[in-house]
Formats: C-alpha cells, structure tokens, sequence
C-alpha cells in the first residue's frame, strides 16, 4: 500500500539531493572566480573572489595627495566589481535552474 509513496518519495529525496549537490558545486565553483574593476584609468584597481571578499586593491601613489578623488574611484570601482559579481551569481542561478522543470512538462 505504502510502495507508490515511498517511491515518490525516494525520487523527491533523489532530486533534491541533486539540486543541493549542483548548489554546492556553483557556490563552489563561483568562489573560485575572480572580479576586477578599474576605475580612473587604472589609478584604482580592485579585485573580489565570488563571495564578495576583497582579494586586491591597487592604488596609484598619486591618488595619496588627494583624499576626494581616490575615494571617488574607490567607490566607483566597488560599485562596479560587485555589479559583476552579483550578475555572476544571478547567471548561474538561471543556468542551474534552467536544467528543472518543476511542473513535469515536456
């Protein structure tokens, strides 16, 4: 009586061990990968791995005397690295999710 149940739930469990193990692999794989932004030319540069944490910062001696502009370019090239990042995570959230199709169909 209860066969029919537990195999739908064998293959639930199944699937979802699948969907945590590609999870696992994308956070896995997107940590390993490397954002660079350049603002002002070169004069600041900064790089984050895939979970946001600050790997590199660069900043041209130049940029020393004048406190507004590096923190202008600071911001600027933050902004821009952590723009690539979040689109990063957001394409690899649609890859993984275009490989399901939760209502059955063909």
């Amino acid at each position: 009586m209860f066969d029919g149940i537990d195999m739908k739930n064998l293959d639930l469990n199944s699937m979802m061990k699948q969907v945590q193990d590609m999870a696992d692999n994308a956070k896995e794989e997107n940590a390993n990968r490397v954002f660079t932004s350049k603002a002002g030319g070169g004069m600041v540069e900064i790089s984050i791995n895939g979970n946001s944490e600050v790997i590199d910062l660069q900043i041209d001696d130049s940029l020393l005397e004048d406190k507004d502009s590096l923190q202008i370019l600071l911001i600027s090239a933050m902004n821009d690295v952590i723009k690539q990042s979040d689109e990063n995570k957001k394409m690899m959230a649609m890859n993984m999710m275009g490989g399901m199709n939760p209502f059955g169909q063909k």
